[in-house]
């Protein structure tokens, strides 16, 4: 059994960290150091959502056509352009967006698409090929490269996924710097972190085990003190997303060191009645970055920070029979930030009369693209030694 199974199969493998270096030099950024320290916020739309539902196309007749029961009607929309329009449950994205601080990308995918969402999502998560199978996280590998401790990427939730997991260096999860400090100060975790021998901390399963364990104890006692500095009194709703966001913003606010963040809400598989469901899951997505943006903004550190949401894809353009729509391919991102240099509608909107041979969106944009822009010119770190390949930048940051 390899170090990562055995890893996986062990029961600290679960809501813990997978942090495979030591923790030293562990403090906080000062008021006068928080400027200029930039951050990228992550956020996963999981299922697939439907991008020609949230970024409507509103006057295009073959949109209408090929959806006569779930296409958005003018009414049920917030116009961007006369070609353009939010869906009305995204009402905070379109005041950011009025603001000068929403960037949409359009017709995002990749070569030969699947259209399976655990394969589709491993693509997006690590960068890969579609027919390249890789073990790390795109974040990862930014972290091997990069960073030196663990808590530089931490994912709000209550494990990690394959994004934040490079080949020396993982991310952290936690979805409650409380719960997790606490766990690590039982009588077991605190026995270990007096009592390790170096000679146990040798490269085999044990004594790979003993090292996540330790940096596990570092790392929570290290987010539980920095995240105190500061409480928001922004309101935020009552929501489980809402909530991560609003972790997020504790801990950027609290000057902890973490270049990059991560979270997800899921719930988009819209195979059957799709205007109810995804409506409410973009009002409760829309509100929470509402929130987030206006406690980060309170706090003088939005124009420090990217906010990047995508979907492992589209979904096909004409509805299926059940009144939802089925996997699709090319999909919109959307980029939210004070310091933005290109802002609105970024490049062409979707051919709706030239899909592919399944009835989906193709691409035009490589969502690798993206990547290799914000690791360049946002957490300005090699891409190619990231990413493993050049892909062309974007100008959106």
């Amino acid at each position: 059994m390899d170090r990562r199974d055995f890893l996986r199969q062990s029961v600290f493998a679960s809501g813990m960290a997978l942090v495979p270096s030591f923790l030293k030099g562990m403090e906080f950024l000062t008021p006068e150091q928080l400027s200029g320290y930039k951050n990228l916020i992550i956020i996963q739309l999981s299922g697939g959502n439907d991008g020609l539902n949230s970024i409507i196309p509103i006057s295009n007749d073959i949109y209408h056509r090929l959806r006569p029961t779930i296409s958005k009607k003018a009414t049920e929309t917030l116009k961007i352009t006369d070609d353009l329009a939010f869906n009305n449950n995204l009402k905070e994205l379109r005041e950011l967006y009025d603001l000068g601080e929403v960037s949409i990308i359009n017709n995002v995918g990749y070569p030969n698409p699947n259209r399976s969402h655990f394969r589709s999502t491993d693509i997006w998560q690590t960068a890969s090929d579609t027919n390249q199978y890789l073990s790390s996280g795109w974040v990862g590998r930014y972290l091997d490269a990069n960073c030196q401790h663990p808590y530089q990427a931490i994912e709000v939730d209550n494990s990690l996924s394959l994004s934040m997991k490079g080949k020396k260096l993982n991310g952290i999860a936690v979805s409650d710097p409380n719960q997790l400090h606490r766990t690590t100060r039982e009588p077991f975790f605190n026995s270990l972190a007096n009592n390790t021998k170096e000679e146990m901390l040798n490269e085999d399963n044990q004594g790979y085990l003993y090292k996540t364990m330790l940096e596990t104890h570092s790392s929570a006692s290290y987010i539980y003190n920095t995240s105190k500095i500061y409480k928001t009194n922004v309101e935020y709703p009552q929501s489980s997303f809402a909530r991560n966001l609003k972790t997020i913003a504790d801990f950027i606010i609290s000057g902890l060191k973490t270049r990059v963040y991560y979270s997800s809400l899921g719930g988009f598989d819209s195979h059957v009645n799709q205007l109810n469901s995804q409506d409410r899951l973009l009002n409760t997505y829309s509100e929470a970055i509402g929130s987030l943006v206006k406690d980060l903004k309170k706090n003088d550190r939005f124009k420090d920070t990217l906010i990047l949401t995508f979907s492992e894809f589209g979904r096909r353009v004409k509805q299926n029979g059940s009144h939802g729509t089925d996997h699709g391919a090319a999909n919109n991102v959307i980029a939210i930030g004070g310091s933005l240099k290109k802002t609105g509608v970024y490049n062409e909107l979707p051919n709706l009369s030239n899909l592919d041979t399944n009835g989906d969106l193709k691409y035009t944009v490589d969502f690798r693209s993206i990547y290799a822009t914000v690791l360049n010119n946002w957490l300005e770190v090699n891409d190619r030694q990231v990413l493993g390949n050049y892909f062309k930048k974007l100008s959106f940051v």
